[in-house]
């Protein structure tokens, strides 16, 4: 299902080449996370790439450790550690299944071995031990909430329309770490597929029923997704529906972030296709409500 992919393997790993993903939104402007004086302004490096960018790279490897069937049942659960600006090299690592379960461990490094993220992924039935979850499950009671004061855990936004179109699609092909023929040809499923970040974008729009946005949330960043396939995959050029439930809400010293799941339905079979757990941390130093 890959195309021009090379891995290595150690161990029961499998490393995949060298990539530098590019970070496609750097002309977001002020306030975005990815916009180059934004980003340094709060003390990255630069622009950062998204992280759901970075979730592409996995694709191939996984689709070797644990078959096609990841592409229709399979999940993949990353905590996002260091962020990586436009053009900076990253490696991706898969472990191959053990034969008691069907979880693996994944993560990504830069050449000084910084960890850029890390977590799990499974193929078949929904993995209810997953990276993510588990850091949910973890979450400790907040102490100080201001930018995510009025978040309500368990509040649930309506439905909404979604979808991807093929020049979504084109446009995410034109600078992809790793391409899939599944993205390109029909094949396997009938149709094109979407790819992880296009999957992330998919399921965003019933965020906004959560967190209406204004100019108090400040800078806002990835800090960990989910994405599980259900019935899938997700198809480009087909009308989904979307909708969002709050799972909890937590701070840092630098940060407040929330965690919320997203489905994405089939409203002709009545089906779920996938799911999506998303942490969003917001910056304290951004927001004017920590000033």
């Amino acid at each position: 299902m890959a195309a021009m992919f090379s891995f290595t393997e150690e161990q029961d790993v499998l490393i995949g080449p060298v990539r530098t993903p590019r970070n496609s939104a750097i002309s977001a402007g002020a306030g975005s996370i990815h916009d180059q004086a934004t980003a340094q302004k709060l003390g990255f490096r630069g622009g950062t790439v998204a992280g759901s960018l970075h979730m592409e790279q996995f694709s191939p490897l996984l689709i070797e450790a644990l078959g096609d069937d990841w592409l229709s049942t399979g999940s993949m659960s990353l905590y996002f550690r260091y962020a990586t600006t436009d053009g900076e090299p990253v490696q991706a690592a898969v472990n191959r299944p053990g034969a008691a379960h069907n979880q693996v461990d994944i993560w990504m490094d830069d050449p000084a071995g910084n960890r850029v993220c890390d977590g799990t992924a499974s193929v078949g039935d929904i993995d209810r031990s997953s990276a993510v979850r588990k850091r949910i499950a973890a979450v400790p009671e907040p102490q100080d909430l201001r930018i995510l004061a009025n978040v309500e855990v368990g509040k649930a936004g309506p439905l909404v329309a979604s979808s991807i179109e093929q020049a979504g699609l084109d446009a995410r092909l034109a600078v992809i770490t790793e391409p899939l023929e599944a993205y390109t040809v029909a094949g396997l499923f009938g149709r094109r597929i979407m790819t992880p970040a296009l999957q992330v974008q998919a399921m965003r729009p019933g965020e906004a029923a959560l967190l209406p946005r204004d100019g108090s949330y400040g800078v806002g960043l990835f800090g960990a997704i989910e994405l599980q396939q259900v019935n899938g995959p997700a198809f480009v050029d087909y009308s989904y529906e979307t909708f969002a439930k709050v799972l909890a809400v937590g701070e840092t010293p630098k940060t407040e972030y929330y965690y919320y799941e997203a489905t994405l339905l089939d409203p002709k079979s009545d089906q779920t296709v996938m799911t999506m757990l998303m942490m969003i941390r917001f910056m304290k130093a951004s927001s004017p409500l920590w000033h």
